[in-house]
């Protein structure tokens, strides 16, 4: 008998999540009559499950809606505009961003502030100003915040930043430094690769595709990284350490790199490499400098953002190859620089790629741009809540 409750509070939470996780995938609002169709319970547990949602800000009524049939309007449920809320900060090129996200992966706040300090402790501590900043202004949108996220150009090793050449940094303790930054919001943080969170927020911002399951997301910057969505899943490889593209080497007899090899795809296609060593002007951002100098037609910056289309061709048709991935998404800074990369990349790819005379892999800039690290690393917040939203909702009784 002592067991009873505990085996009856389980269940309460497992429907709750189970109905929880209905609206959160579906594509449109959803009627308590479809959420029990769906789930397969009964319309009363529905009904007070709904409650409880409602209540716990997790979800909202949309009003009357007809369903196309004669009869009474339906009323449709969809996810709240108010209540938990991610916060994303992406250390990027041209500087440091704050996202923050509702529920539904709508971005409700963004800042931005530009990189004039790599040390480590100095980033921090300047995301960590720029978070309590996110904070407030969510706040004042009936936003809680509950995550934060930092995306880092580089391998993350159980919140040990193992190495980030275009920072200077090699194993930094970014997770302890950012608890640091953020002590006092009470919030529960993370720290991942920049590439793998730009993939999360892409694979959100293309949900409503059904088709785009199999992509790799290339995010182009100081570094480069790549993000591999299969089968709609974000792949991370053992210990999170995938997805480091700019390390596959294009020519073994080439350029020495960073890391300590040569001829890697960074010693041609990173903005360093675009620059050609020369120094970005004060205020001005390397990608417009450019694409600037492309438009003007300088030689030496078309020569380099031709050889690094074809390097950048050349490392991505070993994934396809490999993996049999069907989409490319050029992100981060790539996607700036699409209309100067892009049929460079998709000459290589119909060259290298063995399936390509039936099956073209499609190349397409990112769909959310620069900001697309920094939104994925805000989604947290719905793998949270998600995974327990019977927590939120003891919470904020």
């Amino acid at each position: 008998m002592t067991g009873d409750p505990a085996r009856q509070e389980r269940l309460r939470e497992l429907n709750l999540g189970l109905v929880f996780r209905e609206v959160l995938a579906a594509d449109a609002p959803l009627s308590r009559t479809e959420l029990a169709a769906a789930t397969g319970l009964t319309r009363p547990t529905i009904t007070r499950i709904v409650e409880e949602l409602l209540a716990g800000r997790l979800v909202t009524e949309t009003g009357t809606n007809p369903d196309g049939r004669a009869g009474r309007p339906r009323v449709g449920l969809t996810l709240s505009r108010t209540g938990p809320a991610g916060l994303g900060l992406d250390i990027r090129s041209d500087g440091l961003a704050a996202c923050v996200v509702d529920l539904a992966g709508r971005v409700r706040h963004l800042a931005f502030a530009p990189l004039t300090d790599t040390d480590a402790p100095a980033v921090l501590d300047r995301l960590g100003r720029m978070a309590a900043e996110a904070v407030t202004a969510a706040a004042a949108e009936d936003l809680t915040v509950v995550t934060a996220t930092l995306a880092v150009p580089g391998p993350v090793d159980g919140g040990i930043v193992r190495t980030a050449p275009a920072l200077g940094w090699r194993d930094v303790p970014a997770a302890e430094l950012l608890d640091a930054a953020l002590s006092g919001l009470g919030l529960a943080t993370a720290v991942d690769s920049e590439a793998n969170l730009a993939a999360r927020g892409e694979l959100h911002a293309t949900g409503a595709d059904r088709t785009l399951t199999h992509f790799v997301y290339v995010s182009g910057g100081l570094d480069i990284g790549a993000g591999l969505v299969m089968d709609g899943r974000l792949m991370r490889g053992a210990r999170g350490w995938g997805g480091e593209l700019g390390h596959v080497t294009v020519d073994p007899e080439g350029k020495p790199c960073r890391c300590g090899s040569r001829g890697c795809l960074q010693t041609y296609a990173s903005l360093p490499a675009l620059l050609g060593g020369e120094v970005v002007p004060a205020g001005a951002s390397p990608e417009s400098v450019i694409l600037g100098r492309a438009d003007a037609g300088r030689p030496e910056t078309l020569a380099a953002l031709e050889a690094a289309a074809s390097a950048l061709g050349v490392a991505l048709a070993n994934v396809c190859n490999l993996l049999g991935v069907d989409t490319v998404f050029l992100g981060g800074s790539f996607a700036l620089m699409d209309s100067w990369l892009s049929a460079g990349v998709r000459a290589e790819l119909s060259q290298r790629v063995l399936f390509a005379d039936w099956a073209p892999v499609t190349v397409r800039p990112a769909t959310i741009g620069p900001d697309a690290a920094a939104i994925g690393a805000a989604l947290a917040v719905v793998d949270r809540v998600s995974a327990d939203p019977s927590a939120w909702l003891a919470a904020n009784r």
